[in-house]
C-alpha cells in the first residue's frame, strides 16, 4: 500500500544563502555612495547572518519571549528581564559586526558601512537591534554632556557584549536605551509630566531625581537611558543610568513588558521612577532638540530595517516560487507571479538605495565633508521622507511576498514561519520613532530651514535629464513647495519627494532596465497595487537581479 504523507512539492526554507552575495542591490548602492567599502567585511557578515545557526537562534529568540522579574524569592525589588540564550547570540553578533556606536570613530564610510550592515542583520532578525540602534544614536546627544562621554563613549563603542546586570565600570562593552513617550502624551512630549529635581552635581555635572513614569521604555535592560523630565529650567534631557553613580541600583521599576504584536524578542516596558538618579544632558529647557538629535538617527534606522526587512521577505519569496509547481511549471515562471516579483524587487531595490543614500548624508555631515551645505540639507529632507515612505511601504509589501508563499506564508511554525515573522514586524518601524503624521509635520519643518528647491534641483539633475518622467515629478515637488505650509498635502509630498530620490538613485547606480521599470511604474502608471507592471518590461531580468545567493552545498566526506 502507498505511502499517504509522502511530502512533496514543498520549498525547502532559504538557510545557509549568503545575504550579501545575492543582494546586488545593495551591493551597487554601497558601491556608488562608498567606493572603498571594506568587501570581506560584508561576505563576512552575510554567510553568518545567513547561516542556519544564527537562523536558529533568531527563532527561538522570538518564540521564547522576554520574561521580567520585579522580585527575588524573597520579596525584594531586582526590575530585571530574562532573556534567553539566543538573544545574547544576536546582540554578541550585533556588536561584533560593529553595527552600533563605533562608526563614530571610524574613518569617513564608516556610517554608511554600519548602514549596509544594519539592514543585511535585520534580515536575519531585526528586534535585537533596537538597543543596537539606541546605542548608535545616542553618540551626539552626549556630546554635550563632555563627562559622560569620556565615561560611557568607549563602552557603548565596545565590541565585546556583555548582558550581566552590573555597574558600567565592571563590564565589556555597554548599550543605551530611550525613554520618550508617556500615556498621557503619546507624541506631545511636552505634555510629558515626569518631574526632575535638582540633587546637587557631581563627576556628570547637575544631578536630579527623577518622579514619574514612561509609557513605552523599550529593552530596559540597556545600562542607561536618555528621558525626558519637567526640570525648574522646563523640559530636559537627562542621563538615567540602570545603577547610580555610588554603585546601586537605581530606582527605576519595570511595571510590566509590552504584549506586542511583533518585535517578540526584544523587551518594551512601561516603568516607574522613584527619585531615580539621573543627569542632566545638555541646557535646561532644550529637552526636545536634544533628545531629538538621537531620535534622529533612530529614525535613519528604521529607514534600514524596513529595507532590510524588504529584502529578506522578497528573498523568502524568490526562493519559494523558483522550487514550487503549480499548473506544469514553477510559480516564478508564471506570468502573473513574474509580475509581482518584479515588482517587489523594484520596490526593495528603491528602499534600499534611498536608505543608503541618508546614511551618507549623515557620514558626510559627520565627517566636515559638506563644504556647500547640500549634504545638511539633504540629510534634513530625507530622515522624515525616507522614515515616511519606506516604512509605509513595508507592511503593504510584506502582505504581497506572504502571498506568494501562500497559506505556508501566514503560518508561524513555533517561530520557524520567518515571513510571518517578518509580516508581524513591519508596522514597529513605522510607528516608532514618530508615525507618518509627525513625520510629515518635520518634513514641512525641514522646508522651513533651508532651500530645500535647490538641492533637491541639484541632487535630480542627471535623473531629470535622462527622463521625462522623472522631469515631471521633479516639477511637481517643486511646485508643491510653495505651499508646502498646508498640513494637508504634507503626506503627499513626502510620498513624491521620495519617488523623485529614488527614481534619481536608481538612475545613478542601479541596471537601466531597473530605472526604466521604476519609472514607468512608480512615476508614469503610478500603480495602486503590486503586480501591476506593463508586459513590456524586461520582468525575468528584474527577478535575475533580485535572486538570492543559492544555498551553500553541504559538505561531504
Amino acid at each position: 500500500m502507498a505511502g499517504t504523507h509522502e511530502v512533496t512539492n514543498q520549498a525547502q526554507p532559504l538557510v545557509d544563502s549568503n545575504l550579501y552575495a545575492g543582494h546586488r542591490a545593495l551591493q551597487d548602492a554601497l558601491a556608488h555612495q562608498h567606493p572603498g567599502y571594506d568587501r570581506a567585511r560584508f561576505q563576512a557578515l552575510g554567510a553568518e547572518a545567513g547561516s542556519a545557526e544564527m537562523q536558529a537562534h533568531a527563532r527561538l529568540a522570538n518564540a521564547f519571549a522576554p520574561v521580567l522579574q520585579t522580585h527575588d524569592l524573597q520579596g525584594r525589588r531586582i526590575d530585571q528581564v530574562e532573556f534567553h540564550p539566543s538573544y545574547h547570540a544576536l546582540m554578541s553578533a550585533a556588536l561584533r559586526h560593529r553595527l552600533h556606536a563605533t562608526p563614530w570613530s571610524e574613518r569617513p564610510g564608516g556610517h554608511i558601512e554600519r548602514a549596509a550592515a544594519f539592514m543585511l542583520f535585520t534580515g536575519l532578525e531585526p528586534s535585537v537591534l533596537c538597543p543596537v540602534s539606541m546605542s548608535y544614536a545616542v553618540t551626539p546627544a552626549l556630546r554635550a554632556n563632555g563627562g559622560l562621554q569620556r565615561d560611557w563613549g568607549p563602552g557603548l563603542a565596545a565590541t565585546t557584549y556583555d548582558g550581566r546586570f552590573l555597574p558600567y565600570t565592571a563590564k565589556t562593552a555597554l548599550t543605551m536605551g530611550m525613554g520618550m513617550t508617556e500615556k498621557q502624551g503619546g507624541s506631545d512630549v511636552r505634555a510629558n509630566t515626569t518631574r526632575a529635581e535638582p540633587d546637587g552635581a557631581g563627576a556628570w555635572g547637575q544631578r536630579h531625581r527623577l518622579t514619574g513614569h514612561k509609557w513605552f521604555f523599550s529593552a530596559p535592560m540597556c545600562d542607561a537611558f536618555l528621558v525626558l523630565a519637567q526640570a525648574p529650567g522646563g523640559l530636559s534631557c537627562f542621563f538615567l543610568p540602570r545603577w547610580t553613580a555610588g554603585g546601586e541600583v537605581n530606582r527605576i521599576q519595570i511595571q510590566r513588558l509590552k504584549h506586542k504584536l511583533g518585535n517578540q524578542a526584544n523587551a518594551s516596558s512601561e516603568v516607574e521612577f522613584q527619585d531615580a538618579e539621573a543627569w542632566l544632558v545638555g541646557d535646561a529647557g532644550r529637552g526636545v532638540s536634544q533628545i531629538l538629535a538621537m531620535g534622529a538617527l533612530t529614525r535613519l534606522d528604521c529607514a534600514l530595517g524596513t529595507a532590510g526587512l524588504m529584502r529578506q521577505a522578497l528573498a523568502i519569496a524568490l526562493h519559494h516560487c523558483a522550487q514550487r509547481q503549480a499548473f506544469g511549471k514553477p510559480l516564478i515562471a508564471q506570468p502573473l507571479m513574474q509580475s509581482v516579483l518584479a515588482d517587489l524587487a523594484l520596490e526593495s531595490e528603491a528602499a534600499t538605495a534611498l536608505a543608503l543614500r541618508l546614511a551618507r548624508a549623515v557620514d558626510r555631515t559627520e565627517h566636515g565633508q559638506d563644504a556647500h551645505g547640500l549634504e545638511a540639507v539633504m540629510r534634513r529632507v530625507l530622515t522624515p521622507v525616507a522614515k515616511f515612505w519606506v516604512c509605509k511601504r513595508g507592511s503593504a509589501f510584506a502582505q504581497e511576498a506572504m502571498e506568494c508563499l501562500g497559506g505556508n506564508g501566514y503560518v508561524e511554525a513555533d517561530g520557524a514561519g520567518v515571513m510571518a515573522r517578518i509580516y508581524r514586524e513591519m508596522p514597529v518601524n513605522s510607528i516608532w520613532e514618530g508615525a507618518g503624521n509627525i513625520m510629515a509635520l518635520d518634513l514641512l519643518r525641514a522646508l522651513r530651514s533651508a532651500d530645500v528647491a535647490d538641492a533637491l534641483m541639484s541632487e535630480t539633475a542627471d535623473a531629470r535629464a535622462a527622463s521625462p518622467a522623472v522631469a515631471r515629478q521633479a516639477a511637481r515637488v517643486t511646485a508643491a513647495l510653495d505651499g508646502a505650509a498646508d498640513e494637508a498635502g504634507a503626506r503627499a509630498l513626502a510620498r513624491d519627494t521620495a519617488l523623485l530620490l529614488q527614481a534619481t538613485l536608481l538612475h545613478a547606480h542601479s541596471p537601466a532596465e531597473v530605472f526604466d521599470a521604476f519609472c514607468a511604474s512608480r512615476l508614469d502608471a503610478a500603480a495602486d497595487v503590486f503586480g501591476l507592471l506593463p508586459a513590456r518590461l524586461p520582468l525575468q531580468a528584474l527577478i535575475q537581479r533580485a535572486m538570492p545567493a543559492p544555498p551553500t552545498p553541504l559538505e561531504t566526506a
